[in-house]
């Protein structure tokens, strides 16, 4: 019979039998009792848990405020910035509210470990309908038959007052995963922080390679039609027309290509979003925002120790690595005495009879006690031994993944280090790149069109400018995404671009807004 069979089977005798007060004051009492229960934070747990599935304790230190973009739909004449991205994408994102449940999860567990130092008290109630026959053969005077309603209550108390350090092993356990957990959940939103800034700068770079699409496609449209008339006239061969003209539909090739890309790119930020892909977007241009500073003073050496010390993974890893170390302690303290302070109470209506064939007769009984219980454990057939050692490898292993854990942010952070230098200096290269490649292409147009230049060269010319125009959207978006990247390294994200902070890693003048 389940639970609520049970219940409802009680309920009917009880019914029946004129117990219906009896009842509802029970049932009144365990609903008001399990409400308290289950309602009430006395350890305060969730003081450690944050408002929302985009808060965490780096966003809350920094005085930050997600989730606060409204419920409306994003509006079609409206620029897409950076800081909304990122904030729709943390607030709508699975993974950081696993993240935030995993975090209730662990905050629970402390409120557990703290209710181990706290007596418990259980409470027994019964009724029970007792009918009893007993038939003596050959002597029926003997004989007996009686009905009663038997009646028993009970409270009492167990309080653990000395387990040679196995609830503070506990606590301090449970105490290092909530950290750990509060970490993991730094690193899950620095996670979907650094791959929707990088979506937003790919999207970005697309949209710059569609617009320089169509402008070199409308070069390759000028130089044919210069080709084309020169041939009219017959004064270049046909020659000219025909690689003019491949050239021009190679053009709108790149064109139409460059217009998928940037579809695809769009549905990309807005999943990453958690709107629908076909969701119109309108991003600024790629020569809006943030610029490379001509000086970047922070060592890689000083970043790597950094790091080393404030990731999320590496502060994640060293509280499990900590909650490794407890359970040790707790585990051996399990193999050793318990100090407890027992007592109960008790009563019932039991009736009682002088002997065989006797009436019963009504009759209360009342029994307490209390007193300390000493629990040692003497044999466990040298389980306790193997759980010891399991926990001391468990630590262990931990101790390799904190290893672990230092090693990859340090090379991250070098990687991208290397990367963000790069990529700032190359954004000054296209400058100059992209004003001779336009010169060059101004001056090989004016030589063809007098006839002394050859199509060749119009047409290199016009290659090369294109390349030129590509490498500098490309580079302001590799120098912003590697920028970003680099800070997510460092643990250093913030969730509004217009207040990214990360003491030597940002670049010139924000974007302006209207």
């Amino acid at each position: 019979m389940n639970d609520k069979a049970a219940m409802q089977a009680v309920q009917w005798w009880m019914y029946g039998r004129g117990f219906r007060a009896g009842y509802a004051l029970v049932v009144a009492m365990f609903g008001i009792f399990s409400n308290v229960a289950f309602a009430f934070d006395i350890f305060r747990t969730q003081a450690d848990v944050s408002e929302t599935s985009a808060t965490s304790s780096l966003t809350a230190a920094r005085g930050v405020m997600p989730c606060r973009f409204g419920t409306s739909d994003l509006s079609a004449s409206s620029r897409l910035h950076l800081d909304e991205a990122i904030d729709r994408a943390l607030c709508n994102n699975p993974k950081t509210r696993e993240a935030w449940a995993n975090v209730k999860v662990e905050a629970a567990n402390v409120g557990a470990a703290n209710a181990a130092y706290l007596p418990s008290v259980t409470a027994n109630w019964q009724r029970i309908k007792d009918n009893s026959v007993t038939d003596i053969t050959g002597h029926p005077a003997l004989s007996s038959a009686y009905r009663s309603t038997v009646g028993a209550e009970s409270v009492s108390l167990n309080w653990v007052l000395y387990d040679f350090g196995g609830r503070r092993a506990a606590l301090a356990s449970a105490r290092a995963l909530l950290t750990a957990a509060r970490a993991n959940q730094d690193s899950q939103l620095e996670a979907v922080f650094e791959k929707t800034a990088t979506d937003y700068y790919a999207a970005q770079a697309a949209v710059g390679k569609q617009a320089t699409a169509v402008e070199s496609e409308r070069a390759a449209r000028d130089s044919f039609d210069v080709a084309q008339t020169r041939v009219n006239r017959g004064i270049a061969a046909i020659s000219d027309q025909l690689q003019a003209q491949t050239s021009y539909a190679q053009a709108t090739f790149n064109r139409v290509k460059a217009e998928s890309d940037l579809a695809v790119a769009l549905g990309t930020l807005a999943t990453d979003m958690g709107i629908r892909p076909d969701q119109q977007l309108i991003l600024p241009d790629v020569e809006d925002g943030m610029q490379p500073d001509t000086e970047f003073n922070e060592s890689v050496a000083a970043l790597i120790d950094d790091v080393e010390r404030q990731h999320p993974s590496v502060r994640a890893a060293r509280a499990q690595r900590d909650a490794a170390l407890e359970k040790v302690k707790q585990v051996r303290s399990q193999g050793l005495p318990n100090l407890n302070f027992v007592a109960k109470y008790s009563r019932n209506n039991q009736p009682v009879s002088l002997g065989l064939g006797e009436p019963q007769f009504p009759a209360t009984g009342h029994d307490w006690y209390f007193g300390i219980q000493v629990q040692i454990p003497l044999f466990e057939g040298f389980g306790r031994s193997y759980q010891i050692s399991a926990a001391k490898a468990q630590a262990e292993a931990q101790q390799y993944a904190l290893d672990e854990a230092v090693q990859k942010v340090g090379l991250d952070v070098w990687t991208t280090y290397q990367t963000l230098i790069a990529n700032g200096r190359n954004v000054g290269n296209t400058v100059s790149i992209l004003d001779v490649a336009q010169r060059s292409f101004d001056a090989a147009l004016k030589r063809y069109r007098v006839g002394v230049g050859s199509i060749v060269e119009l047409l290199n010319a016009q290659s090369a400018l294109a390349d030129a125009r590509k490498q500098r959207v490309q580079a302001l978006t590799d120098w912003r995404a590697a920028r970003l990247q680099l800070a997510a390294r460092m643990g250093r994200l913030d969730s509004r671009d217009t207040v990214f902070e990360t003491n030597g890693l940002s670049g010139g003048d924000e974007e302006s807004r209207p």
